[in-house]
């Protein structure tokens, strides 16, 4: 099961950099279509830290001094799935002041 955390974990920190990457470069170019909150919203991000959650409670599971069997580390590893995935998708981090509106810029100069 180490190994599965494993490859699940560089998975979704390859995820998150590319998240990160993809969002500082919609910002710069003001291309909604390569900003991942406009693409994959909430539920994309729950599933970037699910991933993340999932690995690092899993690994912190396996290799905890209480010599846990598989299948504890497995329910602990997706409670961390679970509490990470809801605390990445909280009204206060995704809510509509999170995502900048660049798709409304009018030319319209009368006041």
């Amino acid at each position: 099961m180490v190994k599965i955390y494993a490859v699940v974990l560089v998975v979704g920190l390859i995820a998150l950099l590319a998240w990160i990457l993809a969002h500082v470069l919609s910002t710069d170019a003001r291309r909604d279509i390569l900003d991942p909150e406009v693409r994959f919203g909430i539920v994309g991000r729950r599933v970037v830290a699910g991933m993340i959650g999932f690995s690092m409670a899993g690994l912190s599971a396996e290799f905890s001094p209480r010599n846990l069997s598989w299948p504890v580390a497995l329910a602990l590893a997706a409670i961390g799935a679970a509490a990470l995935a809801w605390y990445a998708g909280r009204p206060s981090l995704a809510g509509p002041q999170s995502v900048p509106d660049r798709g409304s810029h009018s030319t319209d100069v009368s006041d």
